[in-house]
C-alpha cells in the first residue's frame, strides 16, 4: 500500500511539474542532459508532446491514393539523413496545373507566390538530449518500409505520430533485420 501511495504522489507531482509554467530560457557553456525544469522533464520520461498544428491539412490519404509515394514529395529522403519537409516549390510543381481550384491549393498558392515556405511542424523527431544520429538513407538502402516508423499514412487526412519512436522499438526492429545494434550505430 505505501508502494502505491508513493506512486501516486510522485505522479501527482510530475503532473503538477508537466502543467506548470516554462521559466525563462537559461544559459550556460556547461553541458547538461538536465531539463530546464521538472515540467519538461516529466513531460520527456512520459512521452508527452505536443500534437503539431500544421497550418494546412495536408492530406496524405489524397496524395497517396493518387499514385504518389513518400519520395515523391521527401526528396532527400534516399539522399541524406532527414526526410525532409518539402518546399512549396515542390507542392507547385504539381498543382501550377492540378486542383488550382481547391481552397487548400490556393492556400499553397499562396504561400508561393510570396515566396514564403509552408510552415509546416515537424511530426517526428529525436530529442536534441536522446542523442540519436538517425539518418533516413540507410533505411531506405535496406528496403524499411516508411509505414514501418509512421504508421499507416495512406489511411491519415493529416500526419500524425502513430509510433512511439524509443529505444525498444529501434533495437527490436534492428533485431529482426538483424542490423546492428552497437551503441554507436545510433548514438553519438
Amino acid at each position: 500500500m505505501q508502494t502505491f501511495r508513493s506512486a501516486i504522489v510522485v505522479f501527482a507531482c510530475a503532473w503538477a511539474a508537466a502543467c506548470g509554467a516554462q521559466p525563462s530560457q537559461v544559459s550556460s557553456s556547461v553541458f547538461t542532459t538536465a531539463h530546464r525544469t521538472a515540467g519538461e522533464a516529466a513531460r520527456e520520461f512520459f512521452n508527452i508532446r505536443p500534437r503539431p498544428q500544421q497550418p494546412i491539412p495536408f492530406p496524405h490519404k489524397t496524395h497517396i491514393a493518387k499514385q504518389a509515394v513518400c519520395t515523391d514529395c521527401h526528396e532527400s529522403v534516399e539522399k541524406g539523413p532527414i526526410a525532409g519537409i518539402p518546399s512549396v516549390k515542390t507542392c507547385m510543381i504539381c498543382h501550377s496545373q492540378i486542383a488550382i481550384d481547391k481552397p487548400l491549393i490556393k492556400q499553397v498558392t499562396s504561400y508561393a507566390e510570396k515566396g514564403i515556405e509552408i510552415p509546416w511542424q515537424r511530426v517526428y523527431g529525436f530529442t536534441h538530449e536522446a542523442h540519436v544520429r538517425f539518418q533516413h538513407a540507410p533505411h531506405i538502402r535496406a528496403s524499411v518500409d516508411c509505414a514501418t516508423c509512421h504508421g499507416d499514412v495512406s489511411n491519415q487526412t493529416v500526419a500524425e505520430r502513430v509510433i512511439d519512436h524509443n529505444m525498444g522499438f529501434c533495437v527490436n526492429c534492428h533485431r529482426q533485420k538483424n542490423a546492428s545494434n552497437d551503441c554507436l550505430t545510433c548514438h553519438y
